[in-house]
């Protein structure tokens, strides 16, 4: 099991732990990610009693069916949100961040010859700088393309790039458990070629303008994974609670990065300590800000964790981050 899979199959079990979905959808979920029956079944009990251990005994039995650093804390105001499918949270607390720009979606050139990539495109006037957007597990959706929208409307073109492009794109899977589990299945190396891609796309629209990267919980991952592969070309990046891949190193990027954690998410935060020596090997600026009393996902204004003083405080922050190594 890699750690980008592993890491998908461990949001399942946390979120069935938590009450966020019934077993039998945690079970569904697991095996159209390629666990065996057995093993999803270990997984999602050991997480239930064992927590932050329970991975590790479950895997035992899983098997595949197919230069500066900062550590802050920041006070937040909780509020209490519900799941919805909706991009309002139904207790009327806002999104993080001005009322997007419209968006329009794009088809651009991947890497290879005849591999084509879809994306959302927002951008201003005169734009600061370029943002790449990178989703979360379920795909490019509403509150991802939300989000390309506010960046634009505080100065910056950006592309919510779509990594299940090569799929049909996110819209193809009916059921997002599908489109979740299709991303567990594609190699790091096409993430990263595809992320490239969109970042030269970046570059074609906003001509001279300096790069930056952001991506929330699997996009998070993400942003590790660009960071780590040898590219150049960003000048800031922003992980949102994601896990550091296996063995990273960022001695190819010159990318100022702020990482943002939760406090409450204990099995992305074991890999803080590790991305800050990754961070401090490669001799990048760096803050990494853990927000207290919050948990993973915390930023969704979509989902159940969302808490709005936190993402707000959160989006400035990303604001500053990209006004001082972007603008």
């Amino acid at each position: 099991m890699t750690s980008f899979h592993r890491y998908l199959a461990e949001e399942v079990a946390v979120d069935h732990a938590e009450g966020l979905i019934p077993r039998r959808e945690a079970l569904h979920r697991l095996t159209l990610l390629g666990l065996a029956a057995p093993a999803a079944g270990a997984l999602l009990a050991a997480w239930e009693t064992g927590g932050e251990n329970a991975t590790a005994s479950a895997a035992t039995g899983s098997g595949t069916g197919s230069g500066t650093a900062t550590a802050t804390a920041v006070t937040a105001t909780a509020v209490t949100a519900t799941a919805t499918a909706t991009t309002v949270p139904p207790d009327g607390a806002p999104p993080a961040g001005p009322s997007p720009l419209p968006t329009e979606e794009i088809i651009f050139s991947g890497a290879e010859t005849g591999v084509t990539l879809r994306g959302t495109w927002a951008a201003p006037a005169q734009p600061r700088g370029a943002v790449l957007v990178i989703h979360e597990n379920r795909g490019l959706t509403d509150h991802i393309r939300s989000i390309a929208g506010r960046l634009a409307a505080d100065g910056y073109c950006a592309l919510a790039v779509d990594l299940l492009s090569r799929e049909g794109g996110t819209a193809s899977f009916e059921d997002p458990a599908q489109a979740t589990a299709a991303l567990g299945a594609i190699s790091p190396e096409r993430l990263a070629s595809d992320m490239k891609a969109a970042l030269g796309e970046l570059e074609r629209g906003a001509p001279g303008k300096r790069l930056g990267v952001t991506g929330f919980c699997f996009g998070g991952a993400m942003t590790w994974l660009l960071l780590a592969s040898d590219e150049p070309r960003l000048s800031a990046a922003v992980p949102f609670y994601g896990p550091l891949p296996d063995d990273a190193d960022l001695s190819g990027s010159r990318a100022a990065v702020l990482a943002i954690y939760a406090e409450r998410d204990d099995r992305v935060n074991a890999t803080r300590d590790e991305a800050k020596t990754a961070l401090e090997r490669a001799g990048l600026e760096h803050e990494l800000v853990t927000f207290p009393g919050v948990d993973h996902a915390f930023f969704n204004d979509t989902g159940p964790r969302y808490d709005a003083g936190a993402a707000a405080e959160a989006y400035r922050r990303v604001l500053d981050w990209f006004g001082r190594h972007l603008a």
